[in-house]
């Protein structure tokens, strides 16, 4: 037996359309729409709102009728016409039902020719990030630069260019973590003196030939090239400038020509130096150092995903692990007694504390307050990253119950084995099986 459904009202006879039904009828004249056998009833005063839609202009909808049965007949999805006939009842609101796929009613979108409008208003209630209209410069050499450089899915040239952007970048990170290892740093605030007499002269290493700032010069070479060239080609200079990611890129490089510019002033006076001025400037330029760190935010230009990042620190944990880690690592430098004898040994101090596990076998012992502001800081990051990405597994969880996504898994087993050599065995096998339960 057929269902249908109907709005509240007197009944009225169906007459069969025709071309001039809206001259020939009343508005307020019922109108049956079969779906697949599900019937529905409703108004053509309520199509009519829409005229340039399928159901809401007679003409398009006219090849759908079925003059035996006197209504109109669409072999489509029956639950996405529950959503679509409400677009009509409340002048243009839609929502997904929950037990429809995305493609599919995508797909019913476009067949009912809903408009991009709607279509658009759609995607961005899922969640869909919008693809904002990027100008292109009016010269063609600029424009063909411009393609080049700032979309790579334009050419096979331009995603050659980005490939090689990445790798730079990723080479520029590992440069960044691995200068702080014990065994192949040379620390900058390590100083020979020898003393002479009433005179003590103060040496200290010259990075200029380190082979680890060589390698961060040509990456330098590679980033500050790619920079001024879109500079140039770019369509509109104060866009430029407004664009966050040209900033990051910005940002990411001015730590190096201060670094330079440090030694190239240092090089020609190397004695005279006070102790007390000597720790500052070091200091000073620690910090700046660690600003290189943001270098990481360069691969959003060519992520998607991390695009989302760049939105929202609360979506990414692996990147907050190499943020924080750095943070803690050049804040306990000065001190001797340190846990953090390199960035990459401060990793397992980042994730216990990010997951707030915290067993206490590395903690920060120099400067209390801003250790405990640190950690405060990246264990609420944190938390809300795990809260989002278990809401991301299912919309509707029991109450009282949180759920994990289990893709979060893989990045903490690769994260434990990659740390295991520098942890205890018992803790590492504990972290495994926290992974294993589902633990992001």
């Amino acid at each position: 037996m057929d269902e249908t459904s109907t709005l509240p009202g007197h009944h009225q006879d169906l007459y069969p359309p025709d071309d001039d039904e809206h001259d020939n009828h009343d508005c307020c004249e019922r109108v049956v729409i079969n779906i697949s056998g599900l019937r529905f009833e409703t108004q053509l005063k309520t199509l009519a709102q829409f005229p340039e839609t399928l159901l809401g202009n007679p003409r398009k909808r006219m090849r759908y009728f079925d003059p035996l049965r006197n209504e109109y007949f669409f072999d489509r999805n029956r639950p996405s016409f529950d959503a679509i006939l409400y677009y009509y009842q409340s002048g243009g609101r839609l929502r997904r039902p929950v037990n429809v796929p995305l493609d599919m009613f995508s797909e019913e979108i476009k067949f009912y020719e809903l408009g991009m409008e709607a279509m658009e208003k759609f995607r961005e209630d899922e969640g869909f990030i919008r693809e904002e209209e990027r100008p292109l410069p009016d010269n063609e050499f600029q424009r063909q630069v411009w393609l080049l450089f700032e979309h790579p899915e334009s050419s096979g040239p331009a995603r050659g260019i980005a490939i090689v952007s990445v790798m730079v970048i990723l080479i520029s990170i590992v440069i960044f973590c691995l200068e702080t290892l014990p065994e192949l740093k040379e620390d900058l605030s390590e100083r020979i003196h020898v003393t002479t007499g009433n005179t003590t002269i103060y040496y200290k290493p010259n990075i200029l030939t380190d082979p680890f700032f060589i390698v961060e010069t040509l990456c330098i070479i590679w980033f500050s090239f790619e920079l001024i060239v879109r500079f140039f080609a770019c369509p509109s200079k104060a866009a430029f400038f407004k664009n966050m990611m040209n900033t990051i890129d910005i940002v990411a490089i001015i730590p190096y020509f201060i670094t330079l510019g440090t030694e190239l002033a240092d090089e020609g006076n190397k004695e005279g130096k006070g102790g007390g001025e000597q720790a500052t400037s070091l200091a000073i330029l620690r910090v700046i150092r660690l600003v290189r760190v943001f270098r990481i935010f360069k691969l959003s230009r060519h992520s998607k995903g991390l695009q989302i990042l760049g939105q929202t620190l609360k979506a990414s944990m692996r990147e907050l692990v190499i943020l924080f880690s750095s943070a803690v690592y050049f804040a306990e430098a000065e001190d001797k007694d340190s846990y953090f004898t390199s960035i990459p040994d401060a990793f397992w101090w980042a994730v216990v504390s990010m997951t707030t596990v915290g067993y206490g076998d590395m903690y920060p012992t120099d400067g209390e307050e801003q250790a405990q502001l640190l950690n405060v800081s990246h264990q609420n990051l944190a938390s809300d990253t795990m809260v989002e990405r278990g809401s991301s597994v299912d919309a509707s969880p029991p109450a009282g119950h949180l759920l994990f996504s289990p893709a979060g898994c893989s990045c903490w087993v690769t994260l434990v084995d990659l740390l295991a050599p520098y942890q205890d065995r018992e803790v590492s096998r504990a972290l495994k099986r926290m992974a294993a339960a589902g633990f992001p």
